[in-house]
């Protein structure tokens, strides 16, 4: 009851208090879902940030994967298992950082689960969007010959998770904003062949692009925007190769495309080419290499991995 008071139902025929939720999709529009799990150990660590932080991250997962395919969120469903020991305000803090961000892009928390977690807390957000009827953006659009565009900069939650691990500072909040705006312009504009949000790595994710697309790619090394924060470190270049957790997007467009450098009010960069074949190369002064993808793969155990979380 007492989150359900602190939500508003707006985008729900009917939300949180019965068996299930009831969403009305817009006429003409196809549903996007998406689900993602936070878990305390491997996505955040409670000494390492606020509580609000790591609410709005939570939610940021979800709404970044819809904005990777031009859609607009409708709600958010929300597992959460919390250990006995958490206090109440740890937990009331989530809960704001959750829902600030939620009312800003007009999200609702339209239902979950609760239960009780044996060591750690554990968080399984689930976003419902909709877009356009047959105008999803996707990730196997790419064709040879397209130009790579990214939103934004790269390395700002890497950089910071450097520093924590090194015990340079104690604690870092970071907030990432969804590209939903840039997303819902490109879907507008018809410039997008292919489109998905950095939250592996910009390496990583160039790859998954180039692998559903069928082609390869080339990247201008001079032109891959760096966050500040990441630019003071010694390999601030690599935290925003394979740092992983903007969510920012990266899209192709045809070459002849005319777009701005600015979208809904964010940096836009041009960064490269899609190319035939299937390597991923990283161009950088004046040669031509492949780039390894070294962000965030689930599943895999080696220490640079290990290192990152």
């Amino acid at each position: 009851m007492r989150l359900r008071r602190a939500v508003r139902s707006k985008n729900a025929v009917l939300g949180i208090g019965d068996d299930c939720a009831i969403l009305r999709v817009p006429a003409a529009h196809d549903a996007l879902v998406t689900t993602d799990f936070s878990l305390e150990g491997v996505h955040f660590r409670r000494n390492w940030q606020s509580p609000e932080c790591i609410g709005h991250r939570c939610l940021v997962r979800g709404l970044s994967d819809i904005a990777a395919m031009g859609g607009r969120p409708i709600a958010a469903f929300l597992s959460v298992a919390l250990p006995r020991e958490l206090p109440q305000r740890w937990v009331d803090r989530f809960f704001a950082g959750l829902l600030r961000h939620a009312e800003k892009y007009e999200v609702e928390l339209a239902g979950g689960d609760t239960s009780q977690s044996p060591a750690g807390v554990l968080a399984d957000i689930t976003v419902v969007g909709s877009v356009r009827r047959g105008k999803a953006l996707r990730r196997s659009g790419a064709r040879v010959g397209d130009q790579i565009y990214v939103t934004g900069a790269f390395g700002e939650s890497a950089a910071a998770l450097r520093l924590l691990t090194h015990k340079k500072i104690k604690r870092r909040d970071v907030f990432p904003e969804p590209r939903i705006a840039v997303g819902e312009w490109l879907i507008e504009h018809r410039f997008a062949t292919s489109c998905i949000d950095i939250s592996d790595g910009l390496s990583t994710d160039l790859l998954h692009i180039c692998e559903e697309s069928g082609v390869g790619a080339v990247v201008n090394a001079a032109a891959v925007p760096v966050h500040p924060s990441a630019g003071k470190l010694r390999d601030g270049f690599n935290l925003a190769l394979h740092g992983g957790e903007d969510y920012e997007l990266l899209f192709t467009a045809p070459k002849n495309s005319r777009i701005p450098g600015r979208i809904a009010s964010v940096q836009v960069t041009h960064i490269g080419e899609i190319t035939s074949g299937s390597a991923v190369r990283l161009s950088q002064n004046g040669r031509a290499r492949v780039l390894i993808p070294a962000g965030w793969e689930h599943f895999r155990r080696d220490e640079r991995q290990n290192r990152r979380r």
